[in-house]
């Protein structure tokens, strides 16, 4: 198994042992490959998604079996959700026990089975080279996403002659690319006689690798772009032919274009029920193109009028060199209009005495951050905060389709072990924090210099808002009252630690944090009422 991720190139591996995985770390001592003790195995998941989405490369995660595995349910899920490329391995009791309930066992590849592209449950030694080799393969194709490996303890054990695979060929598992030549020149006249088209990044842009592709597409043809939670940061914030975020918690100016567009381009987004409320409305008035390498995200939320089944890069690669030039002057005026209005009600929002105003730190947040830095938001309101007014010249990550509370601190040690050179940041809720703030052991015992910037206001902000607004502003079960002195914390895991109420102090403390050497706790202090609006 070691000398199996030896060959894929596999630098660092991020678990939690237990005894049906023992023999497996007991071989891991003598590899080169580093591994990172993560503190819980959702920690490990989440981390090497973190990991896979900054390298570009699958990430792995091993935990033993039982709890361990099912506690790595949640990470793989989340992965699964937003498409992000991990082989997860686990420890199974050994096989002649199978099926009899003993000590640790699960049924852990059935458990997995709805949350991955595909699962093993290795019985023999000799097999494990063919399941290695297809099983990175399958993370990294494709639509990407989370394999699982269930390997029983006395598998691990058997000796064989290894022999790795030069190759894979899986019967059955193809994944387009190209996309079809009549579908492309369908969605080519079809730009060619919109009026008003848009374009919608979502996460695919990123997994395929087309962001520079499709940012010269926008920029050549005059194209209007929004973009999903997902897609966040594909282009600039500032770019001229950006117009923010879509859905419930987007931006206004997002939202418009979607309404007024008579040509709606998806690229890589699944735009679900947080992204377009409202998919019958759209799909009467507008045409709708939607670029997916998996058939079955095509029409699943929006119909689509025009399906192009392909790989985003490759198929916006050949629409670019078609001629697709139009008018749009007015459409795009019209768009700069409702989004110069939107961005001076947002700077003239004022925050109340004693707190920051969350929107203008994220600002100034990412103003002073360092080119090509990677921000990752956790969930709940400081996601939101944060989606809305990333500006920073870097990658934004989070969780999108599963919304997983705790992601941000294992996922930014995940992305700071791909690239130690780049300033990694993790922006949470005091809520978030505390379902993952043991990792912060994770980030000082292997030197991990994480920043972490919390956004406190005593409540789970997210859920309270609905409260606030379905339920008649009956307030319950939403106050984290209770909730550890975090300067202590930091001083507990020797992290240097400030606290800021105000937004003239913050531009400060910010420079601090960012100057810092080491890992760096930044509580900023947030009025209760403010909302995500």
């Amino acid at each position: 198994m070691v000398r199996c991720l030896e060959a894929e190139g596999v630098p660092v591996l991020f678990g939690y042992p237990g005894a049906t995985i023992a023999p497996f770390y007991d071989s891991l001592r003598a590899s080169k490959i580093r591994h990172v003790l993560t503190r819980t195995e959702q920690g490990a998941g989440h981390a090497a998604s973190g990991y896979a989405r900054i390298s570009g490369k699958p990430g792995v995660c091993v935990v033993t079996s039982g709890p361990g595995a099912t506690n790595l349910l949640t990470a793989i899920a989340t992965a699964y959700s937003d498409s992000i490329p991990l082989v997860a391995i686990t420890g199974q009791v050994a096989t002649y026990q199978l099926g009899r309930d003993v000590f640790q066992e699960v049924d852990t590849t059935g458990a997995a089975a709805p949350f991955t592209k595909y699962s093993y449950l290795v019985k023999s030694a000799v097999d494990l080279p063919r399941v290695f080799k297809e099983a990175f393969h399958i993370a990294s194709t494709g639509r990407k996403g989370p394999v699982l490996i269930d390997v029983p303890v006395d598998v691990q054990r058997q000796a064989i002659e290894f022999s790795y695979p030069e190759g894979v060929s899986i019967r059955g598992y193809k994944p387009p690319h190209a996309g079809h030549p009549l579908q492309i020149r369908k969605v080519a006249e079809a730009i060619r006689a919109a009026k008003r088209p848009l374009i919608c990044l979502g996460g695919g842009a990123f997994l395929s690798g087309a962001v520079d592709v499709v940012r010269a597409f926008a920029e050549k043809f005059s194209l209007p772009v929004v973009s999903t939670l997902m897609g966040v940061g594909a282009l600039p914030a500032d770019h001229p032919y950006y117009y923010g975020m879509l859905g419930m918690t987007g931006t206004t100016t997002g939202n418009i274009a979607i309404d007024r567009s008579d040509l709606l381009i998806l690229i890589g987004a699944r735009v679900g029920d947080r992204a377009i409320t409202r998919p019958d409305s759209v799909e009467k008035t507008t045409t709708v193109v939607h670029i997916d390498i998996d058939t079955a995200e095509i029409g699943k939320n929006v119909g689509a009028t025009i399906p192009l089944v392909g790989d985003a890069a490759a198929v916006v690669s050949k629409l670019s060199e078609m001629d697709l030039e139009g008018d749009r002057s007015e459409w795009l005026r019209e768009l700069d209009v409702h989004r110069a209005k939107e961005r001076e009600k947002t700077l003239a929002k004022q925050s109340k005495s004693g707190f920051l105003n969350p929107g203008a730190f994220v600002r100034m947040l990412c103003e002073k951050l360092p080119e090509n830095s990677v921000y990752v938001a956790d969930v709940g309101q400081n996601q939101i905060w944060s989606a809305r007014n990333f500006r920073a010249n870097g990658r934004f990550l989070t969780t999108g389709g599963m919304g997983t509370m705790g992601y941000s601190i294992p996922a930014a040690i995940g992305a700071k072990a791909a690239a130690p050179d780049r300033c990694v940041l993790a922006v949470c809720g005091d809520g978030s924090f505390q379902m993952s703030m043991n990792e912060l052991a994770t980030m000082r015992q292997h030197g991990f210099p994480i920043k972490i910037a919390i956004l406190r206001n005593g409540k789970l902000g997210m859920v309270l808002g609905i409260q606030r607004t379905a339920y008649g502003g009956r307030e319950f079960a939403v106050d984290l009252e209770g909730s550890p002195d975090f300067k202590l914390i930091a001083e507990a895991y020797g992290i240097e630690y400030q606290r800021v109420c105000d937004m003239e102090g913050a531009e400060k403390a910010v420079e601090r944090m960012l100057s810092s050497p080491g890992g760096y706790l930044l509580e900023c202090a947030i009025d209760p009422e403010e909302g995500v609006q």
